[in-house]
């Protein structure tokens, strides 16, 4: 009997799908191992090959710990709330949800085809109401809850309201937009609307004016990575820097301990450090500059207080709120036109652009509160409004941008550090900046001769004694905006009386999305939403009509997979302290500084609430490298239908063009294929290399674009599922980025049809109930033991390497004893499950592979009683022989000059001596 995968792998799936073998409830029998993967969104293209890549991993750890005697959660879900989905509604008028659930179908198909452990019993999908309703609430709980810093937790925000009632803001030190103050007769005197404005301030989800990035004609905001080059991603619209009511939710209270947290996980040092960067912790000082001839003052953040007699000019975000002010009227037409500028810029555009240099002088001075000096007031595009205060004092002696800028528009540099083994310099003869880390303070008043490290405590303490400033920590990480101006996402449990926020009753969730008849924003700007019948409570207040953003339903749904169809709880006290936490997460890097932090945050505030155990959600994190595309290329020469081959090309001025990669075998273009794929390329000519057409090639990112995209489905039908899982293990570190080369999976496909075969003689199923020789077993446990350690460290390319050399010996034995063969078998399964199911069956079982258990190695079959020693004569290698360790050296030469294959070479001579090396080798000299 053939291996057979297509009948073997259907088979087996569908008896797993009947019999659900892999569904999961809570056993306190078993210790239990929660794997996740970072959920797709379900887009219309399907899976390419890339994708599995990670779900593969965990599936083979998921079955792994199964097989060792854990309870394993492993389940599947999809992102279902997306752009795309909106925007082909946009242009057919079909429900976001028609379109979502189709691709939802393909997706699920695809995956039940790789044969992947998931629970699907527990599949949530985002854009269900009866998941969204959780998000909801969570939402509205955020509404209620303020952050108070002396406890460094959540706390119910009617607590807030209490203290407030009892003694005004005196004992409050909270997380909140602006450092309020007033009495507890003040707060009794405020009315409603004042109270409510005032709570906003504290509330960790809060509406607030942002600065977002806006898109016209997607009539919504687009967050930083769905925009690029000043135009969205999708569709490629302009989009500009706009100042919107927006909700946020107040992660930046939460930045000290996402910071903290990261000592407490098994994540890479490279994935935390792109955390620590992103939240961007710093000690500095707040200062205040006055104004000229103004009561205005302008508040700056900076970490080098020390050097603040080098301050020469002030340079202010151009959105920031203080510039209107600040703006004198020489100056208004020439700042407008900047400002105009600037906001057709991402933020993320404006940080990463520093070659470019510009800026505009609105009129205005500031005066250094040290030095007394006038210093002239800019604004420019690389200071932020969300970051720090969105002004700066710009010292450019001892800052790279700073001096860039003084530079450009001729502002005076003033050195303020010097190293102490140096003399103080000319700053105008310098090219950048001077590093200022370390020195001596010098031209700086109260501060010369000593160390920065003296002079920043020092100023800081002279900063609070005058009242000017104070001793700050601050971080980069910025608070999340929540609000979009979609259809297609969570609509938010707000309703607005007298125009003030309040939340729904918990009672009323899901506030469920209303039918509309486009779903297009409104003829004035307004959100989708605003074109429903009715979009009010019961009492005829309307509703909110911005949606929650794409990653609301991702922050928490590793909670919901716990406890999935509770309609009364988000997840049960007995679900959640049994899964506790997520043991390992698989996804990919890109997430590192937007899922990542924002699932944390939202896992940290309902931990705050007593909700979840466990303070970090995902104990262990594995980062999949990416699958690149192997592009093909055709060469057409200029002006022409001519296309030349990849070898001659060189001789012609060519024009590469990506062509789809269906069309192309071993580089080598279907011609025929080729003119029928395109009407364009129907009477193309062809300029050949020894009567073939040659196609170059580059390794690029997996895209329908380049026409790379290989999909799965494909080499399923063709190869099978467990020669597509092996390959893409075997392909490279899982961690890695790799190219993928369709040439290189039939080597892997050989392979299982090698380890068939040791089961099947002559076609027919044949397994010996002999005993093992010790040879056997040690090919068994030397592959069990590295097979083992290699799945723990996730190198399963290495591992899959070891399953080929363990197979090839096997056969070369002729071995096809049970004893060796069932262990092989179970190590196997969570790489290629069908084949070892079937294989499982076949040795007599009626239970699944799947809840066999693991085997383990025996140290006594790895130790080596023996040595393959290679054998030469006179230098050159003639024949190797198995010798015992212990044998001596007399008995060696003994077996030597008698064995069979020496007397070729010693041609009835007597060896002049014979040179041995324990575990090396023999070399005899004739």
């Amino acid at each position: 009997m053939d291996y057979n995968f297509k009948e073997i792998e259907k088979k087996w799936q569908e008896k797993w799908q009947n019999d659900k073998i892999y569904k999961v409830t809570e056993n306190i029998s078993r210790p239990k191992y929660y794997v996740l993967d970072m959920f797709p969104y379900p887009s219309g293209a399907g899976l390419h090959v890339g994708h599995p890549l990670g779900y593969i991993a965990s599936d083979i750890y998921a079955r792994y710990k199964h097989l060792r005697g854990y309870n394993v959660l492993h389940p599947m879900g999809f992102d279902a709330f997306g752009l795309p989905a909106e925007q082909y509604a946009i242009q057919t008028g079909q429900h976001p949800a028609i379109t979502t659930q189709k691709n939802i179908e393909k997706y699920k198909s695809q995956l039940r085809k790789i044969g992947f452990n998931y629970d699907w019993d527990r599949e949530i999908v985002t854009s269900d109401p009866k998941y969204y309703k959780w998000t909801q609430w969570t939402f509205i709980k955020m509404f209620h809850h303020w952050y108070d810093k002396q406890q460094d937790k959540a706390r119910p925000i009617k607590e807030l309201i209490k203290e407030f009632e009892k003694n005004g803001t005196k004992n409050i030190n909270a997380a909140c937009s602006e450092e309020l103050s007033f009495t507890a007769a003040e707060w009794n005197s405020y009315n409603e609307s004042k109270k409510q404005e005032i709570l906003m301030n504290y509330r960790i989800a809060y509406l607030s004016e942002s600065m977002v990035n806006w898109c016209p004609e997607l009539g919504t905001v687009l967050a930083n990575d769905e925009v690029k080059d000043g135009v969205s991603i999708r569709g490629g619209y302009e989009v500009v820097q706009r100042k919107m009511k927006q909700w946020s939710l107040r992660v930046t209270a939460y930045a000290e301990r996402l910071l903290q947290g990261l000592e407490k996980v098994n994540w890479s040092n490279s994935l935390k450090e792109m955390q620590r960067n992103w939240i961007g912790k710093s000690v500095g000082a707040e200062v205040y500059f006055p104004v000229k001839n103004s009561d205005l003052k302008i508040k700056i953040f900076t970490t080098r207080p020390d050097t603040i007699y080098g301050a020469t000019f002030m340079v202010l975000a151009p959105e920031a709120d203080i510039v209107q002010q600040l703006i004198t009227l020489d100056k208004e037409n020439e700042a407008k036109k900047y400002i105009e500028y600037v906001l057709r810029r991402t933020e993320r555009e404006r940080l990463q652009d520093t070659k470019n240099i510009t800026g505009v002088f609105i009129g205005s001075y500031a005066i250094n509160p040290f030095t007394g000096k006038e210093i002239p007031i800019y604004i420019s595009d690389y200071v932020l409004s969300g970051y720090g205060t969105g002004a700066i004092m710009a010292v450019p002696a001892h800052d790279s941008r700073d001096f860039a800028f003084a530079k450009h528009f001729g502002l005076p540099i003033i050195q303020v550090v010097r190293k102490k083994d140096e003399q103080p310099s000319d700053p105008t003869t310098w090219t950048d900046s001077y590093d200022s880390k370390e020195g001596i303070l010098i031209n700086s008043g109260i501060l010369n001769g000593l160390e920065v490290k003296e002079a920043f405590e020092r100023i800081i303490d002279e900063i609070e004694k005058q009242g000017i400033g104070r001793k700050k920590i601050n971080y980069k990480l910025r608070d999340a905006i929540f609000s979009r101006q979609r259809y297609w996402g969570e609509p938010f449990p707000i309703y607005y009386k007298n125009g003030i926020p309040y939340t729904l009753s918990e009672t009323e969730l899901p506030l469920e999305l209303p039918e509309i008849d486009s779903y297009r924003p409104t003829p004035d700007g307004e959100p989708p939403l605003a074109r429903a019948k009715n979009w009010k409570t019961k009492e005829g207040y309307p509703l909110e009509t911005s949606t929650m953003p794409g990653f609301a339903g991702s922050s928490g749904y590793y909670l919901r997979y716990m406890d999935p169809h509770n309609e009364e709880q988000y997840f049960s006290p007995d679900a959640v302290n049994y899964w506790r936490s997520v043991d390992l997460y698989v996804g990919g890097a890109e997430h590192a500084t937007g899922h990542l932090i924002y699932a944390r945050f939202w896992n940290k505030f309902l931990y705050d609430l007593g909700l979840t155990p466990e303070d970090e959600p995902f104990k262990r994190l594995i980062n999949q490298g990416m699958i690149q595309g192997r592009s093909n290329f055709v060469y057409r020469i200029k002006n022409s239908n001519t296309f030349v081959s990849f070898g001659l090309k060189d001789k012609y001025d060519v024009i590469p063009i990506h062509v789809d990669i269906s069309l192309v075998k071993n580089d080598i273009l279907d011609i025929d294929a080729f003119k029928n794929w395109r009407p364009e390329y129907k009477d193309a000519e062809f300029i050949l290399e020894d009567g073939k057409y040659i196609c170059g090639w580059a390794v690029e990112k997996m895209s329908k674009s380049m026409y790379n995209v290989v999909n799965p489905d494909y080499i399923v039908e063709e190869y099978g599922a467990d020669t597509l899982r092996l390959y893409e293990m075997f392909l490279g570190p899982i961690e890695q980025h790799k190219p993928w080369d369709t040439n290189g999976i039939d080597g892997v496909h050989k392979f299982l049809k090698k380890f068939w075969r040791l089961f099947h003689i002559s076609g027919e199923f044949k397994v010996s109930e002999d005993k093992p020789t010790e040879q056997e077993l040690k090919i068994l446990h030397k592959t069990i033991k590295k097979v083992t350690n290699d799945i723990e460290t996730f190198n399963y390319n290495t591992a899959i390497s070891s399953f080929m050399i363990c197979v090839n010996e096997l056969t070369a034995l002729k071995c096809n004893k049970r004893k060796v063969l069932e262990p092989l078998t179970v190590l196997l399964s969570p790489f290629a499950p069908h084949i070892t199911e079937e294989l499982w069956h076949k040795l007599g079982y009626n239970d699944y592979i799947y809840n066999a258990s693991f085997p383990e190695y025996n140290e006594k079959y790895l130790k080596e009683n023996t040595f393959e020693y290679p054998v030469s004569f006179n230098g050159k290698m003639r024949f190797k022989i198995e010798l015992p360790l212990d044998m001596n050296r007399e008995e060696i030469e003994k077996v030597i000059i008698s064995h069979e294959k020496s007397q070729k070479w010693l041609n009835d001579k007597q060896p002049k001596k014979i040179i041995f090396v324990p575990k090396k080798i023999i070399n005899v000299v004739v």
